[in-house]
């Protein structure tokens, strides 16, 4: 009988144990991915739970046990939110026109602030970022008394400029592209400094097309920030024709504090397809920024 070669043995224990190993990993993943889907079902169900009440009548909106399968099926919900007495055409066009016009201000001069703290040299430069960034320890609320009172003093009050100037200017919005900037190489700029750029060339032509997922990612959180905000429209505008989105959901509650859930949560529903939209035409720079995330001091 023909002696087994002497690696033979080890040969096939080596099989064996990668066998085994790869079983128990597919366990583990599998328990981990089933850990996962119940987590994000958990935190699906208040979300499951609005969009089923937008189509049920308001009789069974409360009704135990839940009802998750709305019979009959009410349209017309999302008809009189759109079409009756309270339009949400009004209060989105206003929510957009607040919303485009912070993204757009934050991006150009969050990316200007942050080129200088990246990549310009001047004296005390750290220390003034470091004084600019713990302003962020500051209650927005604190601030809300003030701003009205200057908003009132310039004639802005009950006007979209008052939602609109101050999301324009944003410490975070800085820290953010700062950070990112700064993983952009030094060379890069060197190399154009040497070939004669300006500063500005070298902002518009080299780090703003390197820095796309950074932007894109601040544009996403500063379009939700700006559609969810509820307590600076709340304090800044009086007038119906100019209120937000979260404002505009307070009309379906009566002055005694009695609600229709049915019609809020069409409306919430509803308010939420821009939300989506942005997301949607973003998202492939928004994972490109979290796969880039490594941040440098």
């Amino acid at each position: 009988m023909a002696a087994r070669a002497p690696g033979a043995s080890r040969f096939r224990f080596r099989l064996r144990s990668e066998r085994v190993l790869s079983r128990e990993e597919r366990i583990r993943w599998t328990i981990v991915s089933i850990v996962m889907w119940a987590v994000a079902i958990l935190f699906l169900m208040p979300f499951v739970w609005m969009v089923v009440s937008s189509l049920k009548r308001e009789i069974d909106v409360f009704r135990l046990p839940v009802q998750w399968i709305p019979d009959p099926l009410t349209w017309s919900n999302y008809v009189e939110v759109w079409t009756g007495r309270y339009p949400l055409t009004k209060y989105i066009g206003n929510s957009l026109i607040v919303a485009i016009a912070r993204v757009v201000g934050e991006l150009f001069t969050a990316s200007l602030a942050a080129y200088a703290f990246s990549r310009l040299k001047f004296r005390g430069r750290d220390i003034i970022f470091i004084l600019y960034v713990s302003t962020l320890i500051i209650p927005h609320q604190m601030l809300l008394v003030p701003r009205f009172i200057l908003y009132r003093q310039l004639g802005i009050y009950d006007t979209l400029w008052a939602l609109i100037l101050p999301g324009i200017f944003t410490v975070f919005g800085t820290f953010l592209l700062r950070q990112f900037f700064l993983t952009i190489p030094q060379d890069l700029t060197d190399a154009a400094r040497v070939d004669g750029a300006s500063e500005l060339q070298i902002y518009w032509r080299i780090i703003l097309p390197l820095s796309k997922p950074a932007l894109a990612s601040l544009a996403i959180l500063a379009f939700v920030w700006s559609w969810n905000d509820y307590e600076t429209p709340l304090v800044m505008l009086t007038s119906e024709d100019k209120f937000t989105i979260p404002l505009g959901l307070t009309r379906y509650f009566d002055e005694s504090g009695g609600f229709s859930a049915a019609l809020i949560s069409a409306g919430a529903v509803s308010s939420l397809i821009p939300i989506f939209i942005v997301f949607l035409a973003l998202q492939r720079q928004f994972i490109q920024a979290l796969t880039r995330s490594g941040l440098k001091g």
